[in-house]
């Protein structure tokens, strides 16, 4: 059973949305260390953040191409940060790249890439073997053989061919073991050159267990803990299903069943989410104890103290496309027979079973304890938190609490039969509450949507913004006349989080961005747009904790924490 644990407080941002003043357009763990100043000064308890596994040309945090490599641009790359990197040639060229043009608005993803990709060669052109540091990287190429040379393998590959999704490779690079061959080829006749470009991924890879690793050491001395996010999948073109097909069932694309919520997205509310992640052939992982799954799991120890596990509900049942994305606009029109003709009478539908009979529910809930049990143990002694939202079976709720993992309560969606809110104080402790995810409208944004169509009798969504700005209202004590909602203020802004934080939930989080009134969002699901996953702080750390209004409002919310006993 779930055992009583501390309260704490955090806020969500990726690091990505981190700003700092020696940044490269993009966040990076030198901002994660002075995030992990500010969060131990103001009595934050944890910073969470999106996933930070290795990506492609896809740049969203949820697509890695690696279950164990981490992003590259999430690195701190100055001559401190990477002895190799020699001062002249690193601001030659910020100016060659016009670093206060990148360093401005929202991420340039195409443009960093460009100038860290440099940076990172010069660093490792420089590196000796007979150094310390060379000997570090020796040391790290050899423990992390395992899943390190498959990876910098897919990266060579990535480059040769110039993506990385391997179904579209040519003929002779299409499979692990032609890519074996080919790489057995070019060391027979260029060993050197072959060898250094895989050292050099391998060298990068190094560079970010190193800086991810001390970001958590930095943090963990302040007394602040740093919580990562595990995907339920992992993108078709990874490098983990090009070397490792047999894991994986490729019939099939996970995703989440039809929802109106996402009104951005026609498809999603007709046919669901097509995330085009392959599915898990359990049966195959089981056989070998699970070693890919505890892999994963036991890699991120080494970063995260705790872990947010994304779309739980996977490991009960997951939502199947017989279709890749790719395919999405041409079934979004069809209806349920036209589809069925061009997919050999296939329709998404939950596999391994629907909730449909009490055999299917046990089922269902006898994988997702064996599954969840396993990654539990992987991760510890370190935390998990579930990420369980969206269509809930009645079991899943009460299975996490028995495995005492916290699931989501966003409280404008936690009602009782009546339709009343169910109070903060209510909350049981192994819970944690949060108005908003990354996929979500920053809280000031949702307010005035619903406040607009609340106070538009004929909207299409009048009534679900009625309850919605009731239960808020209701949840946080704000004394607003029902149909005669207000405009957003700091009044109602600081209520809300007022009332977050005083639940007994153990976890109360709320991004950045909320604490500030700010409106950019990260992510806009099932919209492909160069918006998504690059917002930022209009503000950098160190602007927050000395300039006005940011300053201010630290200092409110580091009373509010200490107000609401969150401050260890």
């Amino acid at each position: 059973m779930a055992t009583i644990r501390p309260r704490r407080a955090g806020v969500l941002i990726p690091t990505f949305a981190i700003r700092t003043e020696g940044d490269l357009g993009i966040g990076d763990t030198g901002g994660v260390r002075e995030l992990a100043d500010w969060a131990a000064d103001t009595g934050i308890g944890f910073l969470q953040f999106l996933p930070i596994n290795a990506t492609g040309s896809d740049c969203s945090p949820y697509n890695a191409i690696s279950s164990v490599a981490l992003d590259w641009l999430t690195l701190e790359l100055n001559p401190s940060a990477v002895p190799e990197l020699d001062a002249d040639f690193f601001h030659e060229t910020l100016a060659k790249f016009h670093i206060g043009q990148l360093r401005t608005g929202a991420v340039q993803y195409v443009r960093v890439r460009e100038l860290k990709d440099v940076l990172l060669r010069r660093a490792f052109a420089r590196l000796g073997t007979a150094t310390t540091r060379g000997r570090q990287f020796a040391k790290f190429r050899a423990s992390e053989a395992g899943w390190l040379e498959d990876f910098c393998l897919f990266r060579v590959l990535m480059e040769e061919v110039g993506h990385e999704d391997w179904t579209s490779w040519p003929d002779s690079l299409n499979t692990a073991a032609k890519a074996r061959a080919w790489l057995a080829g070019q060391r027979r006749t260029g060993a050197r050159k072959i060898n250094a470009r895989l050292r050099f991924h391998a060298y990068v890879q190094w560079l970010c267990f190193s800086q991810w690793r001390a970001a958590r050491a930095h943090a963990a001395a302040r007394g602040v803990r740093l919580m990562g996010d595990v995907p339920i999948g992992i993108s078709w073109c990874s490098a983990d299903v090009f070397f490792q097909p047999e894991q994986f069932n490729l019939e099939w694309c996970g995703g989440a069943p039809p929802e109106t919520y996402f009104k951005d997205d026609l498809f999603v509310q007709r046919w669901g989410q097509n995330w085009g992640i392959p599915l898990y052939r359990w049966d195959v992982m089981e056989a070998d104890g699970f070693a890919w799954w505890r892999r994963r799991v036991g890699k991120l120890t080494e970063i995260f103290d705790i872990f947010r596990i994304d779309h739980v509900l996977g490991f009960y049942r997951i939502y199947s496309f017989p279709w890749r994305p790719k395919l999405n606009a041409e079934f979004l029109n069809l209806s349920h027979d036209e589809a069925r003709a061009r997919t050999g009478g296939r329709l998404p539908h939950f596999q391994p079973n629907d909730d449909d009979t009490p055999e299917h529910r046990a089922a269902n809930l006898a994988a997702g304890d064996k599954y969840l049990r396993m990654v539990v143990a992987a991760a510890a002694p370190q935390e998990v938190v579930a990420e369980d939202l969206g269509i809930v079976p009645d079991y899943v709720r009460p299975h996490l609490l028995g495995l005492d993992v916290p699931g989501f309560k966003i409280s404008h969606w936690e009602s009782d039969w009546h339709g009343n809110v169910i109070p903060g104080s209510s909350f049981d402790n192994c819970a944690f509450t949060t108005y908003a995810t990354h996929d979500h409208e920053p809280m000031k944004t949702h307010w005035e949507h619903r406040r607009r169509d609340a106070n538009t009798h004929d909207a299409p969504d009048h009534w679900l913004a009625q309850k919605e700005l009731r239960l808020l209202a209701s949840f946080s004590g704000l004394p607003v006349q029902e149909g005669h909602w207000p405009h957003y203020d700091d009044t109602i802004r600081r209520a809300l989080l007022d009332a977050l934080l005083a639940s007994n939930a153990r976890f109360a989080a709320f991004m950045l961005t909320d604490l500030f009134a700010l409106e950019d969002r990260f992510n806009v699901p099932g919209i492909e747009s160069g918006k998504n996953w690059a917002a930022r702080m209009p503000v950098t750390v160190r602007e927050m904790r000395t300039q006005s209004p940011w300053k201010e409002e630290c200092a409110w919310l580091s009373d509010a924490i200490r107000r609401t006993g969150r401050k260890d």
